[in-house]
């Protein structure tokens, strides 16, 4: 985990012999899965360590780590697939309860071994669509962090992800290569959402070789009951195109 470790080293994370320990864990777990059911196309030791593990753990960028380590801070990682980036950020930040919302059964049921063979805590694996799952009385306006790796424009990700988020807590996405315009075009649908766009912030390490930023949405008033609209929709349909279409 030489990668791993020194690119986390740079976004001032030391792992202790435990953590590494999880993350070579997690590695072999994951292909070894991998061979059955489709979790990632990117399999190699090397790329595995830095776009998926140093990746996820670059949320800590968008939040001081102190602020996640107090008490009742927790967090949900919406479509998190085989565990990114919300499994990395809990092996390294212990305290946080985590949520993982998948709707691919066969992907939670990997989950669910992968939180016990690292003997992770606080942690539920929930198989769901974020559409359904934020409507749930548990789940909705919940959190304080609020994650999501999955590739969608920016309004469907803030209609996936903010319902989730309590008021003063944070949406974070992680997205690629030039966004100016897709920011400017999801203004309204964050606004209308409950959010307010609070900064971007360029990620700055050699291992990445793309331009990668993490996207912070703060989220300062309730989101509207009926959001996130009935599965698909937010893919199909985003909310800019649908106030364009209405107007």
């Amino acid at each position: 985990m030489e990668e791993l470790i020194e690119g986390a080293s740079k976004l001032g994370i030391e792992f202790s012999a435990r953590q590494v320990k999880q993350f070579e864990l997690y590695y072999r777990e994951l292909i070894e899965w991998n061979k059955r059911i489709n979790l990632t196309a990117i399999t190699d030791y090397s790329s595995v360590q830095t776009k998926h593990f140093l990746d996820s753990l670059t949320i800590t960028l968008a939040l001081p780590g102190e602020e996640m380590e107090e008490p009742g801070f927790d967090i949900i990682d919406i479509g998190t697939g085989a565990g990114f980036p919300g499994v990395p950020l809990k092996i390294v930040l212990p305290r946080p309860r985590l949520v993982l919302i998948e709707p691919t059964a066969k992907k939670t049921s990997f989950l669910h071994h992968l939180i016990r063979k690292l003997e992770l805590e606080d942690v539920e694996v929930l198989n769901s669509r974020a559409e359904e799952a934020a409507h749930l009385l548990p789940y909705r306006e919940r959190f304080s962090l609020v994650l999501s790796r999955a590739v969608a424009l920016l309004p469907t990700l803030a209609e996936l992800t903010l319902p989730f988020c309590r008021i003063g807590g944070r949406f974070v996405a992680q997205k690629k290569g030039e966004i100016g315009q897709e920011i400017g075009g999801a203004k309204r649908a964050i606004a209308l959402l409950g959010g307010k766009l609070d900064h971007m912030k360029k990620i700055e390490l050699s291992e990445f070789r793309d331009m990668r930023y993490l996207v912070v949405v703060d989220k300062i008033s309730p989101t509207p009951s009926k959001y996130p609209r009935r599965s698909g929709l937010p893919r199909r349909r985003p909310i800019q195109e649908v106030n364009r279409h209405v107007a």
